[in-house]
């Protein structure tokens, strides 16, 4: 993996992003932000789940001024959504919103940008130039190729804010294809040293958004791109903060809750490892330390990895071995195969 592209930090509320600070997960509630109750109740999830920054639509007055009572119940940033309407970016701030998404394909005016910039520069809230290839302009793209217009649509955005001497940049260039996604955040990683948020956007469905996420946000975390992250999927927001951080973790970029290793099954195997499997795996979403634990179904592979689990079992006929931190504990019998592992796994520190 190659060494991690030097970003120049800033700071969304408490939280640092870019720098020597790690990847943060984002997510973005799918509640009506009018509805402050339920937006609210949304955000805590979240932030349990490791939520770090959540982002709220708002499309109009009242959602601006909703997040004035938002601010009050949650200790997350929180960063506003702002497209068209410049006025709500400025409401927005005037309630305490801690960072901005600006997509410079639907403010365009000069002016109106300038007023965002000098009250976000006056209360050093960050802006984030979101440039989405299903929002870009086609007045102004001639003949430019899809990447190269993006990455023109972000650098003319960055160079404007940098004339109005604002420097709380944050840059993302989305796309539902992964090729066009990477190569737009290539180009751009090469051009400026602001913190970059990645995700692929429009990603799908659970299944196959994760898959494409997955192989668009891991090659430009493995490529050393990337200082934030959100996994759009068509889906409860508790999927795109368990996908971000099982991304994260895959890279070893960040550590948070258990990481399972578990067999496929095949012939070899001799006992339900499918059922023990997710048995193993929902009693996991529980537990909040990150360790790893290892459910294998023979004696090809099963030893190897359950010795270098921090609990495992290797099953066999009727039998398995249980290892704790390296080592053979005890051997039991089938039927007390879930009940040793969940033994060990409480017992560790």
């Amino acid at each position: 993996m190659r060494k991690r592209r030097i970003s120049q930090p800033v700071h969304i509320g408490s939280v640092q992003v870019g720098g020597d600070a790690p990847i943060v997960v984002q997510s973005m509630t799918k509640t009506d932000t009018r509805d402050v109750r339920s937006t609210v109740n949304q955000i805590k999830e979240l932030q349990d789940l490791g939520c770090e920054i959540i982002r709220v639509a708002v499309p109009d007055q009242q959602a601006a001024d909703a997040i004035l009572q938002i601010k009050k119940k949650i200790s997350i940033p929180l960063i506003a959504d702002i497209h068209f309407d410049y006025r709500l970016a400025l409401a927005a701030m005037d309630n305490g919103v801690d960072g901005l998404r600006l997509n410079p394909g639907n403010i365009r005016n000069p002016d109106h940008i300038k007023k965002i910039v000098i009250v976000a520069r006056n209360r050093s809230i960050p802006i984030r130039i979101g440039v989405n290839f299903g929002s870009l302009p086609q007045d102004k793209r001639g003949k430019l190729p899809t990447v190269s217009y993006m990455v023109k649509l972000a650098m003319d955005q960055v160079r404007l804010l940098e004339s109005l001497d604002f420097n709380l940049i944050k840059i993302a260039l989305k796309a539902f294809d992964v090729p066009t996604t990477v190569a737009a955040y290539r180009s751009i990683a090469r051009r400026t040293s602001y913190p970059l948020h990645i995700g692929i956007t429009e990603a799908g469905l659970p299944v196959t958004g994760m898959i494409r996420s997955s192989v668009g946000i891991g090659i430009l975390l493995y490529d050393g791109i990337g200082d934030t992250i959100r996994v759009s999927l068509s889906s409860h927001p508790r999927d795109e903060v368990f996908a971000a951080y099982e991304i994260l973790k895959s890279l070893n970029l960040r550590e948070h809750g258990p990481v399972l290793v578990s067999c496929p099954s095949c012939g070899r195997s001799e006992t339900d490892i499918l059922g023990l499997a997710q048995t193993v795996s929902e009693y996991l979403q529980d537990i909040k330390k990150p360790i790893k634990v290892a459910v294998m179904g023979c004696v090809v592979n099963g030893p190897g990895e359950a010795r270098d689990a921090d609990v495992g079992i290797a099953c066999g006929k009727g039998r398995g071995a249980i290892f704790k931190k390296g080592k053979v504990v005890k051997t039991v019998e089938e039927n007390q195969f879930l009940q040793s592992i969940i033994q060990e796994i409480s017992s560790l520190p």
